[in-house]
């Protein structure tokens, strides 16, 4: 290698970052030599050794990714994907407070309300990271303001809240606005349709993870978009999304999916239910 060219490994780099003022390839670079004023190349760690002389050098054909339909013509959802509820009914959701069946309302458009005060419901099964997509709505006729109009949430691990509420000429705390990881990260933008109609939550989350004695030495992490807007941007979890107090983080495995009876006649409707496990 020419004078004036370092290679410097950085371990945590998730990308190959050319650091030269003009942008030029590393090869540019390198015929260039001091010429360009021992710019600096940084490599991930992955790539450390000898250069590639051969295009074969840096082709991978293992492993191969599994072929999966988009939108399956029975499932109508990815081939790979569980539908925890595809408007039928509610046999994959059990009640959060006991454990029973889910009281929820089954309606005749394929969509379930929250039955007031019956309480939170949950999935029988139990997940860890996932790929999660679902439709919710607040009733067209407005009642209440602030946190009491059109209030629900999806709980991720049954811990980490994704708020779902009626937001339009609508204000309340940003932390605790539509779209937000409750009371931990305000969203970048508010996308929500008109009160009434369905909006779509496609959501990225990634479990944190805990040693034996129940430390967490990995914090998890949630990518929101909301009827296809960004609203948050692989957003660091740091704990649990209590009313009161800080966030905590106990140690766990996987949990279900929870979706909240705020208890104040919110009437939210939930459709098209389903996750791609991670």
């Amino acid at each position: 290698m020419l004078m004036g060219i370092r290679l410097i490994f950085i371990p945590f780099l998730s990308i190959l970052v050319l650091a030269c003022k003009d942008k030029v390839s590393v090869d540019a670079l390198e015929s260039r030599g001091t010429e360009t004023g021992g710019e600096e190349i940084v490599v991930h760690s992955e790539y450390a050794g000898i250069e590639p002389t051969t295009p074969e050098e840096t082709e991978l054909y293992k492993p191969v990714p599994a072929v999966v339909n988009p939108y399956d013509p029975i499932k109508k959802v990815p081939s790979d994907a569980i539908v925890l509820f595809g408007g039928d009914n509610l046999d994959n959701w059990i009640s959060s407070r006991d454990s029973t069946a889910a009281k929820w309302i089954v309606n005749n458009d394929g969509s379930m309300t929250v039955n007031n005060k019956t309480g939170d419901i949950q999935t029988v099964q139990n997940f860890g990271s996932i790929q999660l997509h679902l439709e919710w709505k607040s009733p067209a006729e407005i009642q209440g303001k602030g946190q009491s109009r059109g209030n629900s949430g999806v709980f991720l691990n049954g811990l980490y809240e994704v708020q779902v509420l009626d937001n339009n000429d609508n204000d309340t705390y940003v932390n605790g606005q539509v779209g937000s990881i409750y009371k931990q990260h305000v969203p970048l933008a508010m996308a929500s349709v008109p009160t009434g109609e369905w909006n779509i939550y496609d959501i990225i989350y990634h479990a944190p993870e805990f040693n034996d004695e129940g430390d967490k030495i990995k914090s998890g992490t949630i990518t929101v978009l909301h009827n296809g807007v960004l609203i948050q941007d692989n957003v660091e979890i740091k704990g649990t999304t209590p009313y009161i107090g800080w966030p905590k983080n106990p140690a766990h495995g996987k949990g279900p999916l929870r979706l909240q009876d705020h208890g104040d006649n919110s009437r939210v409707s939930y459709r098209n239910i389903w996750v791609r496990e991670l």
